[in-house]
């Protein structure tokens, strides 16, 4: 078959139809999904057939190279991707197993003095932050929308609540697994991959604390009205200002992966400090508006020290295994990387630069994140076996891997989805497709930073992941930035990160978190949906404006690779 070099414009020797012909995978994906409702994972794998059909019809691609293409993409899709999702959903299964989670609920009631307004705010942002980061894929949405409610919250305004709270964690959710995929996604070397990725993160950490700051505030005015924000407003933005600056702090100086869960334990913090001394006006009037007693007459909470360490103890034990490995060892953990020249393709598949595409796979067994939570999921389980109290709290080792099994199962859907988006990924990178797309893009010349946001935010509004629209899209955005001169200054993985923030906005109205969150609070998803598409709209809008400034007077905002 000899070597395979991808094209431009290799259906008619022309750049728009070649580009026009690229489409029809995702457009295949699209209309799948939403068109014909079928489920996520046949979707993809008929989109996944799409693109072979497209790889070797339209693009001259070898069928043989296509189909080993897509077996590389859905290693990659299933480890390290699949495999840290699934670690980190056991994670959080592990402290419900226990049952130390619901003292983290009891812990935000007291926190709160009270006040639902503020109660809500720890709930769905700080905890809802810290679940985004460990498990994402509608766990936070599912979970906080059942405890909001459990305060007195009207379903529907609980809805708008979790879906507008989750926006601020979702780049780094999944312990940073959107920024890892778009780092993969464009660089072959599995250390170049780190460094984008590395970088990507800090941009990100220079767009999301500016919507993060303002998130807690309409939350309030979400679940109260301008009444709540008049009395509540000074707590709501201390917690969303402790949050955004330590969300830019571990992003660009610390570990990305870890960036939610120590800005959701820092954002607790500071909440639990500042309302020692501060007291929200009208907790009283507010209560009376939900139908609920004085907070003289609320039942006192039974909770103490030790219940409160041991609530909080994962998510310390998690921090610290990341930061021993990310700061202390990461160069020993990855000598351990076995990288693989993936066979048959290896030396025969050149991208259209005439450069290796990325046909090294690389088995990271120790330095991938999903081995990091699965040693602090172990450690937890530990403490709590240790710590077991007969009628309260019960947990063993062999419960702990009882969850595995059954969070495994539960996710076999969701993780074939994930394997086939990046092999549908991998074979349209391989085959020229993607580069084929992005170059005509980069003809909208300045405009296409605008552009660039709009595409994460599709991506994301139709797979319900961020990871899955980084894995579409991020070979585009990249070779279309790089390709454009109206953006030669600028660089390009900004507009990586501007794929994975317009993925954040998009994760609001998915049908992946509109059911979830409909089944959470037995709200319609259209009724959910009217609500909450103004936001996402806004929000968009707003991070479109921001990414374009970055190119030209805000450049000073877009950290450049080390």
């Amino acid at each position: 078959m000899g070597t395979f070099t991808a094209q431009l414009a290799p259906v008619g020797g022309s750049l728009g139809l070649s580009a026009l012909v690229a489409c029809i995978p995702l457009v295949t994906f699209f209309i799948m999904l939403l068109g014909a409702k079928a489920k996520a994972d046949v979707s993809a794998a008929v989109a996944l057939g799409a693109a072979l059909v497209v790889a070797i019809a339209g693009f001259q691609m070898p069928a043989v190279y296509a189909l080993i293409s897509a077996t590389q993409g859905l290693a990659f899709g299933s480890f390290p991707i699949v495999f840290i999702i699934l670690m980190a959903v056991w994670f959080y299964q592990v402290t419900v197993a226990s049952g130390r989670s619901e003292d983290l609920r009891k812990f935000f009631d007291e926190v709160g003095g009270g006040d639902i307004r503020i109660q809500a705010v720890l709930i769905a942002f700080c905890f809802g932050g810290l679940l985004e980061a460990l498990a994402g894929f509608g766990a936070p949405i599912a979970i906080t929308a059942t405890m909001i409610m459990a305060l007195g919250v009207k379903p529907l305004r609980a809805a708008l609540a979790v879906m507008l709270a989750n926006t601020a964690p979702v780049a780094y959710g999944a312990v940073g697994t959107p920024i890892t995929t778009a780092g993969t996604m464009v660089a072959s070397d599995p250390t170049q991959a780190t460094a984008v990725a590395t970088n990507v993160a800090a941009i990100c950490g220079h767009q999301a604390p500016l919507f993060a700051v303002f998130v807690p505030v309409i939350l309030v005015y979400i679940i109260d009205g301008w009444k709540g924000v008049k009395d509540s407003w000074i707590p709501a933005f201390v917690i969303g200002i402790s949050f955004a600056l330590t969300q830019w702090w571990c992003s660009n100086y610390f570990a990305y992966e870890l960036t939610d869960v120590i800005a959701s334990l820092v954002g607790l913090g500071v909440a639990v400090a500042f309302m020692r001394v501060f007291k929200p006006r009208g907790v009283n009037e507010c209560r009376a508006r939900f139908d609920l007693p004085p907070i003289e007459d609320s039942k006192k909470s039974d909770l103490n020290g030790n219940r409160i360490a041991m609530a909080l103890a994962p998510y310390a034990i998690i921090v610290v295994v990341f930061g021993i490995c990310k700061l202390g060892i990461p160069k020993m953990l990855a000598a351990t990387d076995i990288k693989i020249a993936w066979p048959v393709i290896a030396g025969n598949v050149l991208s259209a630069a005439g450069s290796n595409p990325g046909t090294t796979f690389n088995l990271n067994l120790l330095s991938t994140p999903g081995t990091m939570i699965l040693v602090a999921g172990l450690l937890s389980a530990l403490v709590y076996t240790v710590h077991t109290e007969q009628g309260r709290y019960r947990m063993t080792m062999g419960m702990a891997v009882k969850e595995l099994t059954t969070t495994t199962w539960n996710m076999r859907h969701s993780g074939l989805t994930i394997a086939l988006v990046l092999a549908l990924a991998y074979v349209m990178n391989f085959s020229g497709q993607t580069i084929s797309i992005g170059t005509f893009l980069a003809g909208s010349g300045s405009a296409f930073a605008f552009i660039s946001p709009f595409l994460g935010w599709v991506g994301t509004a139709v797979t319900g992941s961020d990871t899955s629209a980084n894995a579409l899209f991020a070979g585009l955005q990249y070779s279309a930035a790089s390709s454009n001169p109206a953006l030669a200054a600028s660089n390009p993985n900004l507009f990586l990160a501007a794929n994975t923030m317009g993925g954040v906005m998009g994760k609001m109205i998915s049908p992946q978190s509109l059911a979830i969150a409909a089944l959470a609070t037995k709200e319609s998803e259209a009724t959910i949906m009217k609500k909450v598409l103004p936001w996402s709209i806004c929000f968009v809008l707003l991070l479109a404006c921001l990414v374009f400034l970055q190119t030209n007077i805000l450049s000073f905002m877009v950290p450049a690779m080390a």
